[in-house]
């Protein structure tokens, strides 16, 4: 009798783990899903507030003063100015409105490195309370359009790298070009801070 009890005490314990794990990672699961039935059914996203093609889909920027839109992944947010990457209170309070641009960097349309980092959370089972818009970034390949909307002005950036990197490696956010580069950062895998994955674009005249 005590054996079938431990039985059921375990099998109920093995299940509710299972659930949280799935609600902890659900906006993880919601994205690739979501993106993966728009790979099997050719839906693209475009840039605009009209839908061009029956297979086209609208983005619309969150705002026009500063804020990011990605076709490729349906990625769109508003971004956070000047947000110190080294103020875990800081940056944690902006990633809950949108992208942070990182303080000290470059501003779009500027020579320089244009720093937006997103989904630094402090613990996996915050997965969910962060911004959750860059959890698709490893789906960009080399060619693929970022658009920053700033002040008023529509700029587009075409994906150049997209690399892995350890969650100490700084030289991405304090690298100085007469470029004018886009960085984008998020932790690696999804839902994880094991690692960072560095997206980087270059402006496009």
């Amino acid at each position: 009798m005590l054996y079938k009890i431990f039985k059921v005490i375990s099998t109920l314990l093995i299940v509710a783990s299972i659930v949280m794990l799935v609600l902890i990672f659900w906006p993880v699961i919601k994205q690739q899903i979501k993106y993966s039935i728009n790979q099997a059914s050719g839906v693209k996203y475009v840039v605009g507030y009209e839908q061009f093609a029956t297979f086209e889909k609208p983005l619309v920027p969150a705002n026009r003063d500063f804020s990011i839109i990605i076709p490729e992944i349906a990625a769109v947010a508003p971004i956070v100015d000047n947000v110190d990457p080294a103020n875990e209170t800081e940056y944690l309070k902006a990633l809950k409105k949108g992208i942070a641009h990182a303080s000290g960097t470059a501003y779009p349309g500027e020579n320089g490195n244009v720093y937006l980092f997103a989904h630094s959370t402090d613990s996996f089972y915050n997965v969910g309370k962060y911004n959750a818009v860059f959890f698709l970034l490893g789906k960009l390949r080399p060619g693929d359009q970022i658009f920053i909307f700033y002040r008023n002005t529509k700029i587009e950036y075409q994906v150049e790298e997209v690399k892995v990197v350890a969650p100490n490696d700084s030289k991405y956010l304090s690298g100085i070009s007469d470029e004018k580069i886009l960085t984008l950062q998020t932790c690696y895998p999804p839902g994880t801070t094991y690692q960072r994955l560095i997206v980087i674009a270059k402006q496009v005249e």
